[in-house]
């Protein structure tokens, strides 16, 4: 009885394991154009909930940037 119980429960699991994938269905990345005068900070406050501090690194992370300069006509993808 108890064998049977563990090869159920593997089974399951593999099942699961193979079947258990990303929908797609979270919302489309939000993008943002900079504009003269923009700053990673600025946009950050304006787009991010909670401390503009975690916003600047999520926009560095997401974006691919080393440092704080940004250019204008550059597309940033938002947190």
């Amino acid at each position: 009885m108890f064998p049977r119980i563990v090869i159920v429960l593997v089974v399951a699991a593999m099942l699961w394991a193979i079947f258990a994938r990303d929908t797609g269905a979270g919302s489309p990345a939000r993008h943002y154009r900079v504009r003269a005068g923009d700053t990673l900070w600025s946009i950050a406050a304006a787009t991010y909930a909670g401390d503009p501090r975690e916003g600047v690194w999520e926009l560095q992370e997401r974006n691919g940037l080393v440092g704080a300069t940004i250019v204008p006509g550059q597309r940033l993808t938002l947190p």
